[in-house]
């Protein structure tokens, strides 16, 4: 089936992870989220795959540069029906799939929602308010409408973000603006509804990542998925547990332990009696210095750990350089699930065990401490022997 992917979004709530590169560029295990995205559409029998790209475009071209897909813009940000529309004069009149390329779903379901199709991805949730929750027969398996974020839902069957359209559906894409001036896909799904029968196909495994705790559960989904594997320079007095995989041109140099599952990609280092633990990523070219301790967290590409230092279930950009000794704290000492400050407003992780989140270039000084839940911005700094109780540089 033809399918549409939208990646042209900013990506404001992942900021600062996205000021200088589009959310669907961060690195999820081995590639980047939009790669895989299209692997997972690949795998359950798309055909054409057209990317919809926008905000930082380049971007995105270069993350999916051996992929075999076609590219169209939306030039403003308009709404999802809008960022489908820019993609419709690459469809053929044809069935055809709509995939967000920040949402990661397993690819049996999605494989069920293309055979489905007309249909609508489905999942049951704790919280449905802050979805579109999907209204259906009594059954359950038939969609009748959707109704965005209600306050009172009285399901929690929620739209999944994923559908599988009839070939009319590309002349319902000029809908009318909705109340955030914005042209939504939703309204496409309502006039599917309407005009024909739309299944409620029930996705196992999703994840709408859209937070930077969310970028943490992306990785330890698919971290989870890789095979062992030791292509790089390993010393023979390192020890490596579990789903480790050490890629060609990355150094592991002795008394280190890796629990997996863990990740180093090319380029990186990790040092001399250094502890790598959970679903860790350390990316290309990114260095964990001697005696250092990461757990469950991500580096990106050139972050650097430096020696006698501790990083616990955070998000590090590109090319961030922690000091000697900086310490991240991780748990609130009441035990609640630590807060994150998402475009101004303070938002629950729901996670007990959370870090923090740095931008790229980033840079702390010797024996810094980073209190649980701090954003410190793009190119922020710290001093030496400082004490980080609140956001910084954002």
């Amino acid at each position: 089936m033809q399918t549409v992917v939208l990646a042209a979004g900013e990506g404001t709530r992942m900021r600062p992870l996205t000021d200088r590169r589009p959310k669907p560029t961060l690195p999820v295990a081995d590639r980047t989220l939009v790669e895989h995205v299209v692997d997972g559409a690949r795998a359950a029998g798309a055909g054409r795959v057209v990317v919809v790209v926008g905000y930082a475009a380049d971007g995105v071209r270069d993350a999916l540069d051996d992929r075999d897909v076609e590219f169209a813009v939306q030039e403003r940000q308009r709404g999802t029906a809008d960022a489908v529309r820019a993609a419709r004069e690459f469809l053929d009149d044809a069935p055809f799939a709509v995939l967000n390329g920040d949402v990661l779903y397993d690819h049996d379901s999605l494989a069920a929602l293309y055979e489905a199709g007309p249909a609508v991805g489905a999942c049951r949730v704790d919280d449905p308010e802050n979805y579109g929750v999907l209204e259906t027969d009594a059954g359950g398996s038939h969609v009748r409408s959707v109704i965005e974020k209600p306050a009172n839902p009285a399901s929690n069957l929620v739209n999944a973000g994923a559908y599988a359209f009839p070939a009319a559906a590309r002349d319902w894409l000029d809908v009318s603006e909705s109340d955030r001036g914005e042209y939504e896909l939703t309204d496409v799904l309502e006039r599917a509804c309407e005009a024909t029968d739309v299944r409620a196909v029930t996705v196992d495994r999703w994840l709408d990542v859209g937070r930077p705790w969310e970028l943490l559960a992306a990785n330890e989904w698919k971290l989870g998925d890789l095979k062992r594997r030791l292509d790089g320079d390993v010393h023979p007095d390192a020890d490596c547990r579990g789903p480790v995989v050490v890629e060609a041109g990355a150094t592991v140099e002795a008394g280190v332990v890796i629990e997996g599952p863990a990740l180093v990609r090319s380029g990186a280092s990790v040092g001399p009696n250094a502890y790598v633990r959970g679903a860790t990523l350390v990316g290309e070219g990114a260095t964990v210095g001697h005696a250092v301790e990461i757990k469950n967290s991500t580096l990106m590409a050139g972050a650097t750990v430096g020696h006698l230092s501790y990083v616990g279930d955070s998000v590090l950009g590109r090319d961030v350089n922690f000091g000697a000794g900086t310490t991240v704290a991780n748990l609130r000492h009441d035990d609640d699930p630590v807060l994150v400050r998402v475009k101004g407003e303070p938002t629950s992780t729901g996670r007990r065990k959370f870090g923090v989140v740095c931008g790229d270039a980033v840079k702390t000084g010797i024996d810094t401490a980073l209190n649980a839940g701090v954003v410190l911005g793009t190119g922020a700094r710290t001093e030496p022997g400082e004490t980080v109780r609140r956001d910084r540089g954002r």
